[in-house]
């Protein structure tokens, strides 16, 4: 009997389990992902999963969804090209690319850059990782044609590569210093909690499209 009774909670559960499909989201970024300046669990990957998990528990067709934290800082889109082909091993889903500050901050070649985004699209797709671009903007002392370009060239990208976008990584964020650490520049834990907000809808909403 015990037997018997064993044997049916395991099925059970494995067809729970089945109800689920598992998701893998590869976050490629720089210290606004790594989480600079917060604990680990406190940067927005972590909030995001923690939001997909309990969506999960309570929803019964909800997927399974991991995100895995890739953000490194001071990282550059240059290195993003070879830092995928690492995390190609991992077998993620879903991309979600989010660098470029670095570049803008340090008036870097925005043809450059673009390249360097591309090419790393163009590797997800190869590998049917679909792919979502999110956007970064310079504050306006960086000059407002440098400004404009740099914010542009995520617009063209995503239209051109046919891409999922998120215009901007820090909506909601960036011009709200309670949210930003004494730096200036990266968010705090309340800041996360807000990127985490956006980010999650986003990805919630894109996931229910097709995958390549």
């Amino acid at each position: 009997m015990l037997w018997f009774l064993f044997s049916l909670v395991m099925s059970a559960c494995s067809a729970a389990n089945a109800d689920n499909m598992s998701l893998r989201i590869l976050c490629l970024g720089d210290s606004l992902t790594e989480g600079y300046g917060v604990a680990k669990e406190e940067a927005y990957p972590a909030l995001v999963e923690a939001k997909f998990k309990a969506a999960m528990a309570s929803h019964k067709n909800a997927p399974d969804v991991t995100l895995i934290n890739a953000g490194i800082s001071g990282s550059t889109t240059a290195s993003a090209p070879s830092r995928l082909q690492w995390y190609l091993k991992q077998k993620p889903d879903y991309l979600f690319l989010a660098l470029g500050a670095n570049d803008g901050l340090r008036g870097q070649d925005i043809d450059a850059a673009k390249k360097n985004l591309r090419d790393t699209i163009r590797l997800a797709k190869k590998n049917h990782i679909a792919v979502w671009l999110a956007g970064m903007a310079m504050p306006k002392n960086y000059g407002a044609d440098y400004s404009k370009r740099f914010r542009q060239m995520f617009i063209d990208l995503a239209r051109e590569e046919k891409v999922a976008f998120m215009p901007f990584l820090l909506e909601g964020v960036a011009l709200h210093p309670e949210l930003i650490q004494a730096d200036g520049l990266h968010p705090n834990e309340k800041g996360h909690q807000e990127m985490a907000r956006h980010v999650y809808e986003f990805m919630n909403n894109h996931l229910k499209e097709t995958k390549p």
